[in-house]
């Protein structure tokens, strides 16, 4: 080994992936290192902070319509086949993965050994093998990190290939384009090409943890963040971009186990990873102090502008991507879970923000409610937030994670309803959006308010204090709330015209409703009971 850690016998990598490689494999180099690697290399630069800022190049967020899984033996009855899981060939597979090892030959090679699942009966040891010294980083930020005493006896699972220099031909190799994103299930491997967005490699794993644990080890994969009180209560957050998952989940009086992935076994929550990635657009010290304070030393910054010293994040710039990223170790936050577990769970809120107006800002729901509004996984997109959007858009992602879920949705939903009866969950669905009209017309629910009914749902203080059933969805609105104003609650006393607002919220179950067309025929009565009802 030489002071940057290059590995002499390459033996190791010819048994893992089968590539007799001639190059030098850099294996399990530290931060440091990696940092000094990819300066030297000319792939990015140190900010103020000390954080590595990258650009990842052509693409700069996931290519859903690039993203396949090889149909086999294994897959081809039980993968949810359709827009989301694209079939690919394992001939094609195998074909094109030799390709892969063609270009890698002679090549720098950067090699991390990490696992997923912060629970040991259920922990996925991984092996990535990467072109880009930053990806190794991203893989050491973002996965759980074994110890130098387990590195020793290390063995992988599952491997991670990740080359963006290498370009796909779509006529040889049976891909749309030249990027792709391949998980290959039988031979527990993601080959990944012609992208070097991290963001591939996090949520490669996440989809094969999505597949792995409900279907074969009756473990309930979620699209969450989560984190535990001072009592110990668990409580945990789902929501699409935009909805406040993040916001909301970092509570100064409670532990965060994790924010974006995690596992439910028991009545116990664990995170899949060992690190965050967050969204730096607009980011400041003042709206998300964690994530601002964790940028640092040993994180990486993805395709962000500088200030005019040229050193200096610009987190307003959007001129590479709206999609600007951070991604940092876990414990770079104070305020975390260790090991990132939580028991005891007792809350789970499903966090959208509807810009039509028409959701109550926290409501109850039933069992049948909860996998409905899981399956259908709601938020709204409002004017600005993408090119040619004018208007309010609805938003449906299953179970807040659509383009990660190899299994049908209705799998993940039975197996929430079962856990939330078996473990007497409360399941409350908060509005984090608009407020006595629609988008334009009337206004964002207050986060202080937000924060006060979350609070008041955590503490029990909703147990006692009567409900009203909404007409059209009925969901279960409380009539009072701790430091919340009564005439908010129920969001129709919040509208000027009563009848604009039942035409809105009949316009948004039949929204509700056509959606849930593609899920009914796997669909049980008691989550089809929980439609809303359309008012003639």
């Amino acid at each position: 080994m030489n002071e940057f850690g290059v590995k002499a016998d390459n033996a190791n990598l010819k048994e893992s992936i089968g590539i007799d490689h001639t190059g030098d494999i850099y294996w399990n180099l530290s931060p440091a290192e990696l940092v000094e690697e990819t300066i030297i290399n000319g792939l990015g630069q140190l900010t103020n902070t000390g954080a590595l800022a990258i650009e990842t190049g052509e693409f700069t967020g996931r290519s859903p319509q690039d993203r396949f899984i090889v149909c086999d033996e294994k897959t081809e009855n039980t993968v949810w086949w359709g827009n989301i899981n694209k079939k690919f060939d394992a001939d094609k597979f195998d074909a094109l993965f030799n390709r892969m090892k063609a270009y890698m030959n002679g090549r720098d090679l950067y090699v991390r050994d990490a696992y997923a699942c912060a629970h040991d009966d259920y922990r996925l040891n991984l092996r990535v093998v990467a072109e880009m010294p930053w990806s190794n980083m991203f893989a050491y930020n973002m996965f759980l990190r074994p110890t130098e005493e387990e590195i020793k006896s290390f063995v992988p699972e599952w491997h991670v290939v990740a080359i963006p220099g290498f370009m796909a031909d779509p006529a040889v190799d049976g891909t749309r384009q030249h990027n792709f994103a391949v998980i290959n299930f039988t031979e527990k491997m993601i080959i990944i090409g012609g992208t070097g967005y991290t963001g591939e490699i996090k949520k490669g794993i996440f989809s094969v943890l999505n597949y792995i644990l409900p279907h074969e080890k009756n473990v309930l994969s979620m699209h969450c963040s989560a984190n535990v009180g001072n009592d110990g209560d668990t409580a945990v957050f789902f929501g699409l971009s935009g909805t406040g998952k993040t916001t909301l989940s970092s509570d100064p009086n409670r532990k965060l186990i994790g924010d974006d992935e995690h596992g439910w076994a028991g009545n116990t929550v664990f995170n899949f990873e060992g690190g965050c990635y967050a969204k730096t657009i607009d980011l400041s010290a003042e709206k998300e102090p964690q994530i601002y304070d964790s940028i640092k030393f040993g994180a990486i910054l993805e395709n962000i502008g500088f200030q005019a010293d040229g050193v200096t994040p610009d987190y307003t710039d959007s001129s590479i991507t709206e999609n600007t990223r951070v991604s940092y170790p876990i414990h770079h936050i104070d305020n975390i879970m260790v090991p990132s577990r939580g028991e005891n769970i007792k809350n789970i809120f499903f966090l959208t923000a509807d810009a039509f107006g028409v959701l109550p800002p926290i409501s109850k729901l039933t069992s049948g409610q909860a996998m409905y509004h899981f399956i259908s996984g709601y938020t709204a997109k409002v004017a600005g937030t993408e090119a040619g959007i004018t208007e309010p858009q609805t938003a449906f992602s299953s179970c807040f994670g659509a383009p990660f879920l190899p299994l049908h949705p209705t799998k993940y939903a039975e197996m929430l309803g079962k856990k939330m009866k078996e473990h007497n969950v409360n399941i409350w669905l908060i509005n984090t959006g608009w407020s006595g009209g629609e988008y334009g017309t009337g206004a964002r629910i207050s986060l202080k308010y937000t924060r006060a009914m979350i609070t008041a749902a955590l503490e029990g203080q909703l147990e006692n204090v009567g409900y009203t059933t909404h007409e059209i969805f009925g969901l279960q609105m409380p009539n009072s709330c701790p430091n919340v104003p009564e005439e908010i609650l129920n969001p129709k006393n919040t509208w000027a015209d009563k009848n604009a607002y039942d035409a809105k919220a009949n316009q948004l179950a039949e929204e509700f409703v056509n959606n849930f067309k593609q899920f009914e025929e796997h669909a049980n009565e008691e989550i089809m009971e929980a439609a809303p009802k359309v008012m003639q």
